[in-house]
């Protein structure tokens, strides 16, 4: 189990990133020859991400539940590029899934969310929290105060607090 920081935390990244959001829904869990290969896939596409070198731009995933995650990457021309290799797992996942769901597109959903997020243009906030999401990803920094002691969300949007 994770270690559990006491207190409040923030997570520190210089530079734009991307937050990218991606599951699968199961729509006809009886058809498992649909959906199966798809949740199968995403495991080893993890495996290879964990272990690439930080040139790929991955910086770290997040899991939201059985059929969701968060990635974090450094850029989208990294992301962009890890989805379109053919030489990474992801591509020849995506193509097989395109052929196997072709006349079945309702058997098994797959979605995602890709957000460029700007340097500054952010806010994470634990508290009593082991590392999670974009800190797990990052650094998990103490949280900085405004001049009176208070937290100060704008100020920490604004890149002043961190």
């Amino acid at each position: 189990m994770a270690k559990v920081h006491d207190g409040q935390f923030t997570a520190r990244i210089e530079g734009d990133f991307v937050v990218f959001l991606i599951g699968m829904r199961i729509n006809k869990p009886w058809k498992l020859g649909m959906w199966w290969p798809v949740a199968m896939a995403m495991p080893r596409m993890l495996k290879e991400l964990k272990a690439a070198d930080p040139s790929v731009g991955f910086l770290g995933v997040q899991p939201l539940g059985m059929l969701a995650m968060a990635q974090y990457w450094r850029s989208f021309d990294q992301l962009e590029a890890y989805a379109r290799g053919r030489e990474h797992l992801h591509w020849p996942a995506w193509m097989a899934f395109n052929k196997r769901v072709r006349d079945a597109r309702g058997d098994v959903g797959i979605w995602h969310e890709t957000y460029l997020v700007r340097e500054g243009e952010h806010e994470a906030i634990y508290s009593g929290m082991p590392p999670f999401g974009l800190a797990k990803a990052t650094e998990l920094v103490p949280l900085g105060r405004d001049a009176e002691g208070k937290s100060a969300a704008r100020a920490r949007l604004s890149g002043q607090l961190g």
